[in-house]
């Protein structure tokens, strides 16, 4: 019987052919009969079909509802089997926490010992293996990543009988066989894996035993940061998770396909597939943090991945990758004609080399870049099975067992030996002595890899006959452990290594283990008689967040023993003796610091020299010049970072200046100014000087402050006040500091950058530097403060200054800006004159952009204003009342003089009243005030010179023809087909427009109201813009558009209500307008200023 995968279905089935579907409360949901005997059954993943194995190994295909699909098809038996051999188990992995979806799942195998893994029931490439056993049974581990296949496999004897063994040989899912674990007894049945995927149990005779299965998990261990990848299938990538074991921080990066993660002292690498269709890898070297350093990508599949702290090594079937990711010590060689051919003479050092496994390097050959390496076309016959680097050579074992040995950095051949065994992990140690094996059995061996001066060199630049002869030439030593997982050298001792055999850990010195200790955990690292090891099973079981009590620290016997012998044995002598036959520089280290303890100098000398420490041989030499013995422990209690303590020594034996330089040496200048309260002053300022350092460092500005005050310290004050944006405090400080102190110089700096002009330019002048501070006020764009600081320093230069970057604007076409410049300059009169330039440039005209034009203009006119307002007043102050009227009159028009010479500047209203009266004239025909229209318009025929003649007169032909003043249209029209500035085709026009209007209506103008001339008080027309008598131009409302005159005037004594025909003067721009058309509105519409206080004025 066989559940679903979501465990809501159950499909039984008997020998016979019945089958019985039914769900998990009990409900049978169909059966049948088919017509053949039944071995096994097996749920989809999905839960849609059903596979039925026959007792004569066919495997059949049902959907959920009885209703035969197809057969599955055998390819991993030979031809004319078919049907002959019995399957023995069937698998399909439905968990979620397996391999991507490409890695195939349907394992089937069959009582020959023949197994075919596929990705579906209908792959036609699937995975064959042979597993040379005769199979009971298989299962997948709960994560999907591993399949095993338990079975007899026949073991000859060496008397020449045979029997056979139980055996369970491990495969991942495409095929690679990763490990064969033998189990004693006659018949082993059936496997069954425990939840977690950490044991197996195995049914053999009437016993069921258990074996500890370790993972290969992906991690690594470096800087104390544990990096390891967990595999997310609901978002089908990894978590690599970097964990800082020192600080708990944590740095989570996601990436795909994570394929291995090996790691040196300082880097890591990540070998990934490449998420897209090119096939490649990527090779990423990463920090301590998870962020990348440097990556490579690669076309061949890493299968093997070695790193040192200089090269990262990757190796496929049959092609090895050298990547030098840094620089390393060159290789010291006796033969430079080797190295010179590998590398090339007169080259740069490759740091990306590639070869094939077979190839011999004679001649130098072999070694090709990674750009001009050609992959071989024909799989490799032995290909490879694992690979290890150090920092001299890295090491490729064979599945056949040869090892080949390669130097670094100058990579060559050294030399080849042969192993007794399929090796499945190697390794070497420190100064490449000694490799250690563990083969596909488990089986841990050590080989002599030393390579000797008379085969070192053999093979160097060629092989030779004798070498083809003697592949063995690394010796076994007699050194076996049986059941060993992991296993890892010593950092710092070659002799020295550590290995995991079933649940304990054995630490081997030479050739001979010490006591044995209870651990699961993986070794991470070991130097300094210390292994650091981590029980990753359970960090992998929470990613997310491990707990510092999966670290764990085991020690050396010798670690162990002479911190016992320190501790209980008084006479340091013994000690001494017993750490010189077992000499490591951590237990030098130890005696060392237990004599300096005990202030046996003698002894901790001769420890200190020992293990080549040169500053502890200076601190014993300093200790005994010191003739007090107190102050040799308070010493010592400082060496030994115990500061609290030597403090107290020293305090003890009335030195307090001792310790107050103790805390100097220490920075631990809060205490400083405990112990030196009331005394040193210049020690205080001190002492306070570095408080603000310290709270500076942090960011803690205002603390910072504080502190900086109390030591004067006024440069790093200016810095604090600075980040504090505390710019009223800075400024205070401006007084505070001596003239021409170069801090003033800084401060305005700091003012200059954040902006603040008149502060910056107050230091400057502190300072006494002039100029500087008018360039300052130029950079912000301060053209008034500098002109007048240039006024009251006598600086020849600003006027110069000024002019270059108009000129610099003005080039850049940057016309605005140049106004602003004049503008905040005083100089009104170029601000005018570019305005009116302006309004003249404005693309489109008076058709697009009327408002803007008007509003260029009355800028024009108001900076004329300025400016005679400005003149005026420097003749008043410069002769302080003694000018008589007379003279002030001809000053003005001698400044007008001056003004006239640009006709914009000479009448600067008029382009303002031009486009005032334009706009005017089109609101008032929009609203449908058709006389007042055409009384703005008329008066459009006195500003020919700032608009052109086709505008005008347009609009004046239009208003007069809709108020049906036929002659002023006519004389409109002649003006429109006899200028010179309308084109050809629209005279045309006009001329055709005005011979359908005048066919149809005399040019004549209906009557209207009469009024007297403000001159010569004729009659003239209420429309008219100048008298036809005196030819006086009448002056006219800004609010309405039409000509004032006498009778519409309001009493001359006061304000007239509105209808008397008030008229009020605008003081800024000194334009009339009735009080009737203003009605609520307080503003001049010609110049917008405010007419509060504006006076009644007279319309002449």
């Amino acid at each position: 019987m066989k559940w679903s995968a979501d465990c809501q279905k159950i499909c039984i089935i008997y020998e016979d052919g019945a089958v019985i579907v039914g769900t998990v409360d009990g409900q049978r949901l169909w059966g049948k009969e088919i017509k053949t005997h039944l071995a096994f059954v097996e749920w989809s993943p999905d839960g849609k079909n059903i596979l039925f194995c026959t007792l004569n190994g066919e495997v059949h295909v049902y959907d959920t509802e009885g209703v035969y699909s197809h057969r599955v098809p055998i390819y991993c038996l030979d031809n004319g089997t078919e049907g002959a051999v019995a399957i023995a188990g069937i698998d399909w992995y439905a968990g979620w926490y397996g391999p991507d979806n490409q890695v195939p799942t349907l394992c089937i195998g069959f009582e020959n010992g023949r197994v075919q893994i596929m990705r579906s029931d209908s792959d036609d490439k699937p995975v064959l293996i042979d597993t040379q056993l005769r199979c009971a049974g298989l299962k997948w581990d709960p994560n999907g990543s591993t399949v095993a296949v338990a079975g007899m496999q026949i073991q000859s004897q060496g008397s020449g009988a045979d029997r056979e063994v139980g055996v369970v040989q491990f495969y991942a899912p495409q095929g690679q066989h990763l490990r064969t674990l033998r189990v004693p007894g006659n018949n082993l049945r059936s496997i069954s894996w425990e939840g977690t995927g950490l044991r197996l149990a195995l049914a053999v005779d009437s016993h069921i035993f258990f074996a500890n299965i370790r993972p290969d998990y992906l991690w690594g261990y470096f800087s104390h940061t544990l990096v390891y990848a967990v595999l997310r299938k609901e978002r089908s990538e990894h978590i690599v998770v970097f964990w800082d074991t020192q600080s708990d921080e944590k740095y989570t990066k996601y990436i795909k396909h994570v394929a291995h993660i090996r790691s040196s002292d300082e880097f890591c690498v990540l070998v990934t597939k490449a998420d897209d269709a090119s096939g490649q890898y990527i090779v990423i070297v990463c920090n301590d943090i998870g962020s990348p350093v440097d990556s490579k990508y690669l076309n061949h599949e890493p299968l093997h991945v070695a790193m040192t702290n200089s090269h990262v090594i990757v190796a496929s079937e049959d092609v090895v990758y050298i990547w030098m990711y840094r620089n390393s010590v060159s290789k010291q060689t006796n033969d430079l004609a080797t190295a010179a051919s590998v590398l090339g003479l007169g080259s740069k050092r490759r740091t990306e080399m590639m070869f094939h496994i077979d190839e011999t390097f004679a001649g130098g050959a072999g070694l090709h870049d990674k750009e001009s390496f050609v992959p071989p076309v024909a799989p490799a016959q032995d290909p490879i099975a694992c690979i290890t680097a150090t920092e001299q050579c890295f090491l490729v074992a064979k599945e056949s067992g040869v090892v080949q040995r390669y130097s670094l950095p100058h990579v060559s051949l050294e030399t080849r030996f042969a192993l007794r065994c399929r090796p499945q992990v190697i390794a070497g140690n420190c100064d490449s002595t000694r490799m250690s094996v563990i083969d596909i059995n488990g089986m841990l061996t050590l080989y002599d890899i030393e390579v000797k001066p008379s085969s070192g060199h053999r093979l160097m630049g060629g092989e030779s006959a004798d070498a083809k002869k003697d592949v063995s030439t690394g010796q076994q030593l007699d050194f076996e452990r049986k059941d060993v997982w992991n296993m890892r050298w010593a950092s710092d001792n070659p002799d020295l290594f550590a290995i995991m055999e079933k649940t304990r850990m054995y630490i081997i010195r030479g050739l001979l283990p010490e006591e044995p200790v209870l651990s699961n955990a993986y070794i991470c690292a070991f130097r300094d008689l210390q292994i650091q090891s981590v029980l990753i099973d359970e960090v992998i079981a929470n990613p997310e967040s491990p707990r510092k009590e999966v670290l764990l620290d085991f020690e050396t016997k010798s670690l162990r023993d002479t911190r016992d012998i320190l501790t209980k044995v008084s006479n340091l002598k013994d000690a001494f003796k017993f750490v010189d036959d077992n000499p490591h520089p951590r237990l030098w280290r130890l005696l060392a610091e237990s004599a300096l303890d005990q202030l046996d100098f003698g002894v901790a000398e001769k420890a200190f020299v020992r293990f080549e420490d040169y500053q502890g041989i200076q601190l014993v030499k300093r200790l005994r010049l010191l003739d007090d013995r107190v102050k040799q422990k308070a010493e010592v209690a400082v060496y030994f970072q115990r500061f609290d303590e030597a403090e107290s020594l020293y305090r003890e034996i009335d030195r307090k200046d001792l310790a107050i330089d103790l805390r100097v040496r220490l920075g631990d200048w809060f205490r400083v100014i405990q112990l030196a309260h009331g005394g040193n002053e210049d020690l205080l300022q001190q002492a306070w000087s570095a408080i603000g350092d310290y709270y500076a460092d942090r960011g803690k500005w205002s603390n910072a402050a504080q502190y900086y005050a109390k030591a004067q310290n006024n440069s790093s004050l200016v810095d604090t006040y600075y980040f504090l944006e505390d710019y009223d405090s800075l400024e205070r400080l401006i007084t505070f500091l001596p003239e021409s102190s170069p801090l003033l110089m800084d401060i305005g700096n700091k003012f200059t950058l954040v902006g603040l002009c008149e502060k910056a330019v107050q230091a400057y002048m502190r300072h006494g530097d002039i100029t500087t501070a008018v360039q300052t006020c130029v950079t912000l764009n301060q053209w008034d403060l500098a002109v007048t600081l240039a006024q009251q320093q006598n600086f020849s230069q600003i006027e110069g200054l000024l002019s270059k970057y108009a000129q610099h604007l003005l080039d850049k076409n940057k016309k605005m800006e140049a106004v602003a410049l004049y503008r905040k300059a005083s100089k009104h009169t170029e601000a005018a004159k570019l305005l009116s330039q302006l309004a003249k440039e404005t693309p489109g005209g008076a058709q697009k952009n009327p408002d803007r034009i008007k509003k260029l203009y009355l800028l024009a006119a108001l900076e004329v204003e300025k400016y005679k307002t400005k003149t005026l007043a420097l003749n008043t102050d410069a002769t302080l009342g003694t000018i008589t009227t007379a003279q002030t009159v001809q000053s003005l028009i001698t400044q007008d003089q001056s003004v006239a010479s640009d006709k914009a500047l000479e009448s600067p209203w008029r382009g303002c009243e031009a486009f005032h009266l334009y706009l005017l004239a089109q609101r008032q025909l929009y609203d449908g005030h058709l006389e007042k229209s055409m009384k703005t318009a008329l008066r459009l025929a006195d500003y020919e010179d700032i608009m052109d003649t086709q505008t005008i007169y347009s609009l004046i032909a239009l208003t007069t023809y809709y108020n049906k003043f036929f002659l002023q249209c006519s004389r409109a029209f002649i003006k429109l087909e006899a200028s010179l500035d309308v084109n050809e085709e629209m005279r045309t026009k006009f001329g055709d427009l005005a011979l359908r209007i005048f066919t149809r209506n005399p040019p004549r103008d209906p009557s209207s109201a009469m009024l007297p001339c403000l001159k010569c008080n004729a009659r003239v027309h209420d429309w008219e813009i100048s008298c036809p008598s005196c030819s006086y131009r009448l002056p006219f409302c800004v609010a309405s558009g039409r000509s004032i005159f006498p009778e519409e005037r309001g009493p001359p004594g006061g304000h007239a209500p509105d209808a008397a025909g008030g008229v009020v003067r605008c003081k800024t721009c000194r334009h009339r307008m009735y009080t009737a058309e203003m009605r609520k509105n307080r503003y001049c519409p010609l110049c917008h200023s405010g007419l509060d206080g504006a006076r009644l004025g007279a319309p002449y």
